[in-house]
């Protein structure tokens, strides 16, 4: 999906394999500041210096700049609109906002390649928008429509678009990671060239089953990039409070696993850090373990009301949205007017509405919908009595 140009841009920092390797990526990466938590919130607006940032930005050409731009706002107008539906009470069951987070998806997609499989938990929304599955077919799932990506049966939680490489949303915390080193073992063992980037959540990494797959997906080398999406709060539980380790990148190191931080509030840091992993994996040189540092506005679930940190707090984290960020880059830089950007969001705003009005007049399944996709084997037998 990058172009010569962009990838070129993304091969910006050394790559890194084995102990040393690893420990120097980490290294160079160690973060400026405490590690998030009650006092202190996750330092996402970090970065380069101002003159490093803008000769990033340059290496950009206009096209990715105005593709981010148009995914980002996809996914912020998509979810917000889902999160009005649900206190309509027309999407019912658990709701996970990714609103804040955008660039740790939009960010990945320019880097990576067709063919490449994405895996995340249940915050799962933004990841097919972003690959290009259809808004009608993630809002119809959302209204557990017979129309919808996962045919009605995922709902929220349980998004799937084979089509696009996104191999779905998992609701068992940490049950995705070793999935992922799977499919890179499927990847690897059928000699494709591609990859798995597999993304959890910050509370994700105390799960016994992410050391299991960091292990064996160093030891087999297998082409897989871990993504720690670290909001600062898990569920809603400061990282300082729950975990001894609070640099999450640093887990990494303990099986010489090459790992960073990542300004995850910065498109252009997320493109340029899966660039360099998706390098290293390509070339037989096995996973990267990548921390997100990343804000979600909203609280874990549509039924939480965030009470663990300030309103202060809050806004002042948007003060460097992601979204933001890249439009100010854009007029900057004078790749569009700000009336070609307004265009942008009322296109988008109209896509919305159309999956919306999709939705509302799609279907539920049918009841013998629930005996089928259960097994590869469309007659296998003991499914009815």
């Amino acid at each position: 999906m990058a172009d010569t140009k962009v990838k070129e841009a993304s091969k910006t920092a050394p790559t890194a394999n084995g102990s040393d390797a690893a420990q120097q990526v980490a290294t160079a990466a160690q973060p400026d500041a405490a590690m998030p938590g009650p006092d202190r919130p996750v330092e996402a607006e970090g970065g380069p210096e101002p003159q490093a940032r803008a000769e990033a930005e340059a290496a950009f050409p206009k096209e990715t700049y105005l593709r981010w731009y148009e995914q980002m706002q996809l996914m912020r107008k998509f979810e917000d609109k889902a999160g009005q539906l649900y206190g309509q009470q027309k999407i019912k069951g658990f709701c996970h906002l990714y609103i804040g987070q955008e660039a740790c998806v939009a960010g990945a997609v320019s880097a990576l390649e067709p063919g490449d499989k994405y895996i995340t938990a249940y915050r799962d929304h933004a990841h097919p928008l972003a690959l290009g599955t259809s808004p009608n077919a993630v809002m119809a799932e959302l209204y557990a429509k017979a129309t919808g990506c996962s045919k009605g049966k995922g709902g929220s939680m349980h998004m799937f678009d084979k089509q696009v490489g996104f191999m779905g949303g998992h609701g068992i915390v940490g049950g995705q990671i070793p999935m992922g080193a799977g499919i890179a073992f499927a990847e690897k063992y059928n000699k494709t060239g591609k990859l798995c980037i597999c993304y959890m959540g910050d509370g994700a990494v105390r799960q016994g089953a992410l050391h299991e797959a960091f292990n064996m997906a160093m030891l087999w080398k297998l082409p897989v990039i871990f993504v720690v999406e670290n909001n600062g709060y898990a569920m809603g539980t400061s990282v300082q409070r729950t975990s001894n380790v609070t640099e999450l990148y640093k887990l990494g190191l303990s099986y010489d696993m090459p790992s960073e931080s990542v300004n995850a509030m910065q498109v252009e840091d997320v493109h340029q850090a899966v660039a360099r992993a998706a390098e290293r994996a390509r070339a037989g040189e096995g996973p990267t373990f990548l921390e997100f540092r990343t804000y979600r506005y909203k609280g874990h679930s549509m039924s939480d009301p965030a009470k663990y940190r300030t309103k202060e707090e809050l806004e002042e984290k948007r003060a460097h949205d992601s979204i933001e960020a890249v439009r100010h880059t854009i007029l900057e830089n004078q790749l569009a007017t700000e009336d070609e950007l307004n265009a942008i969001d009322e296109r988008i705003k109209g896509e919305v509405q159309a999956a919306v009005d999709f939705a509302e007049a799609s279907p539920y399944p049918t009841p013998d919908e629930l005996f089928k996709d259960v097994y590869v084997q469309a007659d296998y037998p003991y499914i009815h009595d």
